[in-house]
């Protein structure tokens, strides 16, 4: 059965996260110390702990990523004396600089050629647990859809959605591959959406799932030889 759909994770598969967090996060820490100096040193271990306590209230919020992060500005505001709507614009405000500093990413040197590239024969989308959005960062154009854990209320690996994406798509599985990073959340749950799954590692690190991804990649420019060969064969 030909190919005709490619969904994208996004963080550590075309971009590498790691770095943009720590920046973004810094930002805030910032932010926060000019405009609400009632926070004091306030630590990571307390906000983590604010956001256990959120979690276990409503599991719901580990897949709404954003809407976590304004509650938990919120309560930390709260939680230092600011009235409840002050805390609340103060959380928002802060959402906004650590949003906007979150998209400052650094794309993989093969992105855009190889997207462009791909967009020319194949329907492209992006299956997200993230908040990043596409059309901040200039990518909207290679996409026909774009799914994120916030909006679907559930996240990968769960085979929904893939399965929603197939469904925006009008294609099969088995005309479907996901590209991702990581094992569980990607190639794990776009098998058992009954995708092709081909797992992104640029860091050659060791496979530890039983169940083998469909193809393995070094770097986003070998996409298309593999997507290639399968048409072939």
């Amino acid at each position: 059965m030909s190919i005709r759909l490619i969904t994208f994770d996004l963080d550590d598969t075309l971009w590498d996260v790691a770095p943009v967090m720590r920046s973004a996060e810094t930002t805030l820490r910032n932010w926060l110390t000019e405009q609400a100096p009632r926070l004091g040193t306030f630590s990571p271990e307390h906000l983590w702990a604010i956001r256990s306590r959120l979690t276990d209230a409503d599991p719901g919020l580990k897949h709404r990523l954003s809407e976590l992060r304004r509650r938990i500005l919120f309560h930390a505001l709260a939680e230092a004396g600011y009235p409840d709507d002050e805390a609340q614009a103060l959380a928002e405000r802060g959402f906004q600089v650590f949003l906007e500093a979150r998209h400052a990413v650094e794309l993989f040197p093969d992105v855009h050629e190889t997207l462009e590239r791909l967009a020319g024969r194949y329907m492209l989308g992006v299956l997200t647990n993230g908040n990043a959005d596409v059309r901040r960062l200039g990518l909207a154009d290679y996409f026909r859809f774009a799914l994120c854990a916030e909006e679907l209320g559930v996240g990968k690996p769960d085979p929904r959605p893939f399965r929603e994406a197939l469904a925006r798509a009008g294609v099969e599985a088995g005309q479907a591959v996901h590209v991702g990073d990581h094992p569980s959340d990607d190639i794990g749950g776009a098998q058992q959406a009954g995708m092709r799954a081909i797992w992104f590692n640029p860091t050659a690190l060791p496979w530890d799932q039983a169940r083998q991804p469909d193809a393995e990649i070094r770097s986003l420019a070998q996409l298309p030889a593999v997507l290639q060969r399968w048409s072939q064969a």
